[in-house]
């Protein structure tokens, strides 16, 4: 036309933007649209329906409002591509906005605009709106019945879409089509109810969908996710010519169960009918190898990955890393990440520090942030969750307060699982000014804010702090948890209150519907054992459902040294060493039960007995932190290379301790005797 001098009309002009619309060529679309001189509603909605359908959502929206000021009003169609758009964003002030003027309108009361409603609430996740608007229908269609049933579907509200579902067949005015019963089977799948599923899949027979690709593979994921495999295959075999979508969903079903060969099988079969497999294909099948039975599988994915040239999708890579990060193939998943960490998301940093974190593999968590800083990824709360963690596990309080720093400066120090990260943090680290002060600082603490603290306060022996904070927290009407109680029996066995211990025991299942644990059992043998009351300690372990694990033998044997029982010590030592016959600290803890009761005789014969099972105590460590490097010291080894130096210093300083006893006139340093 442009060749031909022929200077098209209106109507032509409306016609050719919504031909680039469709076409997603939306530069072409505009420069139409700039060079019109008359323009009417219709090129105005072919215009924002272009935006809207090629994800310009917030042009769309500018644009109807440009409308709007031009004088022109909207009608049904408009409305429909303003409204989808708005839900795409999503932004719920403006969508009420919007709704008035639906309202308002002359062509609001048209289905095209209610329809829309209902589906941009729905995006928005506001049900209540959603069936607002669908009641106020007085004449439902197809769309109006299959929208509102996919809502309530869709936001967790299953049982009221079968209502409606029965609804609609009682009305008899509308025949439900394969997207209603996609989203009905869809309520049976989150519900877990194959019986439900089983009868519409009867009625989907009845209606003419039992070969149906979309409602094939709906009943094909319902069936895998309840675990009824056979009749899922079933289902996939009546399907005509059964397309990506549904391979997808039977090959998702078999790698969610663990059958991995069967789900390589399909999509080897898959490909023998000359069907691509997409991303979503390869994802689902490196699902099923996340296991260390099946890493081999997993390996040869990921050759066919790179093979086929999946690797480019960061969906993909961030998947083979999680399986290698599952099958505890941590040196594979490093390969991985720098592979493809010049496209890595914040999803793939995130992963590769949790990983190192679990690992505890701290230097390479705190190498791995500083890389992070150079890509264009920004940390966000779980970034700084698993930082804070390291820092924990190794008390690094200097980099911790790095962190803290950073987390203020973007506004992320008092998101609820950055804060607990930080007050465990401080905590562990002594500092319990700064951790009271930030857990203060929290509007809600949940219950990890208020464990944290408690069992903080606790393993530090301040325990009558502790017991303050449960009292406060039961009074602000937060339910206690696991981690909680083992933090308040932790404080009153440090405390010494055995009766309170006792009724806070007894009340954990009775009152919050807690089951004890092995560790909630520790902590009661210590309690008592640490009060001197072992024959009690004693009889409950015996009367335990669980079996004692070497924590507690270690708490009995440890409170017997204390209380120089040697019956109940000799007992606990040897439920140790039948446990782990080399544990040089039950040895210990016994000759030093025989020594302080005068049992030399008892004494050499375990040092012997430690002699001939070659048994060595492990030395003890201790390390402090220069300049953000943790420097480890241990006992008869010399782990630093600048140990010379180390005792050159000590040296210096005892001569210094000599000089100072010269002074004040003492026949010997109080600080003993130095040997290097």
């Amino acid at each position: 036309m442009l060749t031909s001098n022929c200077h098209p009309d209106m109507i032509i002009q409306n016609h050719i933007i919504n031909m680039y619309g469709k076409c997603g060529s939306l530069r072409d679309a505009q420069e139409v649209f700039d060079v019109m001189r008359k323009r009417n509603a219709v090129t105005w909605t072919s215009l924002i329906a272009a935006y809207s359908q090629n994800g310009q959502e917030g042009m769309a929206i500018k644009l109807y409002f440009d409308m709007l000021h031009s004088g022109f009003m909207p009608d049904q169609y408009t409305f429909g591509s303003v409204l989808r758009a708005c839900g795409n964003i999503p932004a719920i002030g403006l969508g009420k906005q919007l709704h008035a003027h639906v309202i308002k309108s002359v062509q609001g009361s048209h289905l095209i605009a209610q329809n829309a409603l209902i589906a941009m609430y729905t995006k928005l996740e506001q049900i209540h709106p959603a069936f607002s608007v669908f009641s106020r229908i007085r004449t439902k269609n197809l769309i109006s019945w299959g929208s509102i049933i996919a809502a309530f579907s869709q936001l967790g509200y299953e049982l009221d879409s079968f209502h409606l579902f029965k609804e609609m067949l009682n009305q008899g005015l509308c025949q439900p089509n394969e997207f209603i019963f996609g989203s009905i089977i869809n309520a049976c799948c989150s519900l877990l109810q194959p019986e439900y599923g089983s009868q519409i899949h009867g009625m989907c027979i009845k209606f003419g969908l039992g070969r149906d690709i979309f409602a094939g593979s709906s009943l094909i994921d319902m069936y895998a996710r309840c675990g009824f495999l056979d009749s899922a295959l079933t289902v996939f075999h009546e399907i005509d010519s059964p397309d990506v979508v549904s391979w997808n969903a039977i090959m998702t079903g078999f790698s969610n169960v663990g059958d991995t060969n069967q789900a390589i099988l399909l999509l080897s079969q898959m490909r023998l009918l000359g069907l691509m497999p997409n991303d979503i294909t390869v994802c689902s099948l490196l699902c099923g190898c996340a296991n260390p039975s099946a890493i081999w599988q997993g390996k040869h994915l990921h050759s066919y990955v790179v093979k086929t040239g999946f690797d480019v999708e960061v969906t993909v890579c961030n998947t083979l890393l999680t399986m290698y990060i599952k099958c505890s193939r941590l040196d594979d998943a490093f390969i991985m990440f720098n592979e493809f960490r010049s496209k890595a998301d914040l999803i793939s940093w995130n992963m590769i520090l949790g990983a190192c974190t679990q690992q505890n593999l701290h230097q390479e968590v705190f190498q791995l942030f500083n890389l992070m800083g150079s890509s264009f990824c920004k940390p966000d709360c779980v970034t700084f969750t698993n930082l804070l963690k390291a820092c924990a596990q190794v008390t690094s309080l200097e980099m911790g307060k790095q962190v803290h720093c950073c987390t203020t400066k973007i506004g992320l120090e008092l998101d609820m699982f950055v804060a607990n990260g930080l007050i465990e943090l401080y905590t562990r680290c002594g500092i319990f000014g700064s951790a009271r002060n930030l857990f203060d600082c929290l509007r809600n603490p949940d219950v990890v804010s208020w464990s944290i603290l408690i069992s903080g306060y606790a393993q530090c022996g301040n325990g009558e702090e502790a017991l303050k904070l449960f009292k406060t927290m039961r009074n602000l009407g937060v339910k206690p948890n696991e981690v909680t109680f083992l933090g308040v029996l932790t404080a009153c066995s440090h405390v010494g209150l055995v009766e309170e211990g006792w009724q806070l025991y007894r009340n954990m299942e009775k009152e919050y519907g807690i089951v004890p644990t092995i560790e909630h059992n520790s902590c009661m043998i210590d309690l008592l054992a640490r009060a001197g009351r072992l024959k009690e300690a004693k009889a409950f372990i015996m009367q335990m459902t669980f079996s004692p694990d070497i924590v507690v033998w270690k708490s009995l044997l440890s409170a017997c040294r204390t209380h120089k029982d040697v019956d109940i010590g000799k007992w606990a030592a040897e439920k140790i060493l039948e446990i782990d016959p080399l544990n040089s600290a039950a040895f210990a803890l016994l000759c030093s039960i025989y020594s302080s009761a005068g049992n030399w005789e008892d004494v050499g014969h375990l040092r012997k007995l430690m002699k001939c099972r070659g048994v060595r105590k492990v030395p003890g460590q201790s390390w402090i932190e220069v300049k953000d490097v943790v420097h480890v010291f241990s006992a008869e080894e010399s782990l630093l290379g600048e140990i010379d130096q180390v005792y050159a210093v000590l040296e210096g300083l005892y001569l210094h301790m000599m000089d100072f006893a010269h002074l004040l006139d003492w026949k010997t340093p109080p600080f003993g005797h130095y040997c290097v």
